[in-house]
């Protein structure tokens, strides 16, 4: 920590610093990086973010629900803050700035106005969401919502996979069950929330563009499907009489690629995960699990595909005499960014690079669909090498890095000037 903080506030301090968090013992598996929620990963991530943010003069405190949350004080006592964040978990196998860099940044940006000595009428909060992507839990977001005041979808009695409940991953963690409301923010408390990020796609990479301004982000349905067929000899089991659910379930993904392939680039349709069971080679598969994730631009074009893909769903059960339940675990609506707050990030961009912002919409889903809920949202896109993200081989530069943050702290005191 001490060579890495040595380094001057800047891009570079902070790809270095999401580059550390990336290895043991901030990931909870020595050949990848994967921090889920609560896991022994999680915890030496937030005693490492937290002694950063204690270096950039701020005081810091980890909230009910494993948030960490640094605060630098404004020129006025208790003032309202302008919140600076993301998200501190990752996917299995993911790569190190997903999330991460928005934190680390926020950091940053307190970091060098702390080296200057600049206060503002209102507190600087740096956030540290602790479970944006579901990684373990069968809900993403979880901490966001209850930050925001949303509490949809938080279950205390949901389980991971080794069935540890939410209840015990909680306790287990050390922190309150009955103090979790106390982490929700007021209205009054927050004045915006500003979150910077990675692309997740090529666009700007393609474009020539550093970073980007997002207007809004996309609508998003996760669903899980099990197919219940009947499992068998491999051998003995005629074709013709099979109720084969690991068949069914290739035809459903099929499918499901054709429908996100008919619309309009906004709108994707992925299967990101299969469990097969019994899973043996000699053996008719008889239940299969996977997920569907539906996603565009508008609510309307990403409910037609929902309902296209489960009518299909209902043909192929019923053709092949296959069970099937179809759960709906996550229901996001598109989130416009606030259009004050992005045309401020609009100036700020066009102010750092000399050239006008970029604006896009995320196909990716983020804790900021959540906080505008509780008050106005702001994004700004980084730049990432080939668009590429939750793999180890997400990339970034420094020189890109300190353009975002520059324009964050322009973004900051243009802020300033609106209040």
């Amino acid at each position: 920590m001490q060579e890495i903080s040595a380094l001057p506030p800047g891009g570079r301090r902070i790809v270095e610093r999401c580059d550390l968090l990336g290895r043991p013992p901030y990931s909870d598996e020595a050949g990848s990086l994967f921090r889920p929620y609560l896991g022994s990963g999680y915890r030496a991530t937030l005693d490492r973010i937290a002694a950063w943010m204690a270096l950039a003069d701020m005081s810091v405190h980890v909230d009910a629900v494993g948030n960490v949350v640094g605060r630098y004080e404004g020129s006025v006592p208790d003032a309202p803050a302008l919140l600076l964040g993301s998200h501190v978990d990752s996917v299995r196998d993911g790569g190190r700035y997903d999330g991460m860099l928005g934190v680390v940044m926020g950091i940053e940006v307190v970091a060098c106005f702390a080296r200057e000595g600049r206060r503002f009428p209102f507190a600087l909060e740096v956030i540290g969401f602790g479970d944006e992507e579901g990684s373990r839990f069968p809900a993403a977001m979880l901490t966001s919502r209850t930050v925001a005041g949303t509490r949809d979808g938080f279950d205390l009695s949901m389980t991971d996979r080794e069935g540890i409940s939410l209840a015990e991953a909680l306790s287990e963690f050390g922190l309150d069950l009955a103090a979790i409301d106390e982490a929700r923010m007021s209205r009054e408390r927050v004045l915006a929330y500003v979150e910077a990020h990675i692309e997740q796609g090529p666009v700007l990479e393609a474009e020539g563009h550093a970073v980007g301004v997002v207007s809004a982000i996309a609508a998003q349905y996760r669903y899980l499907v099990t197919m219940h067929g009947v499992a068998g000899h491999a051998g003995t089991i005629a074709m013709r009489l099979r109720h084969d659910a690991l068949a069914a379930a290739a035809e459903a993904i099929a499918m499901v690629e054709r429908i996100g392939r008919g619309g309009p680039d906004d709108l994707v349709a992925t299967v990101g995960r299969l469990e097969v069971s019994p899973g043996a080679a000699n053996v008719v598969p008889g239940d299969v699990v996977f997920s569907i994730d539906v996603r565009a631009g508008t609510n309307a074009r990403r409910d037609a595909a929902a309902k296209a893909i489960r009518h299909e769903l209902r043909q192929i059960a019923d053709r092949r005499g296959i069970g099937l339940e179809v759960e709906l675990q996550q229901d996001l609506s598109a989130t416009p960014c606030d259009g004050v707050l992005t045309q401020l990030m609009e100036q700020a961009v066009a102010d750092v690079t000399g050239t006008p912002a970029r604006v896009l919409v995320s196909g990716a889903g983020h804790d900021a669909m959540v906080m505008a809920h509780l008050v106005p949202v702001s994004m700004l896109f980084v730049r990432c090498e080939k668009g590429i993200s939750h793999n180890p081989a997400e990339a970034v530069t420094a020189a890109d890095v300190e353009i975002a943050l520059r324009a964050m702290m322009d973004f900051v005191r243009l802020f300033e000037r609106r209040c």
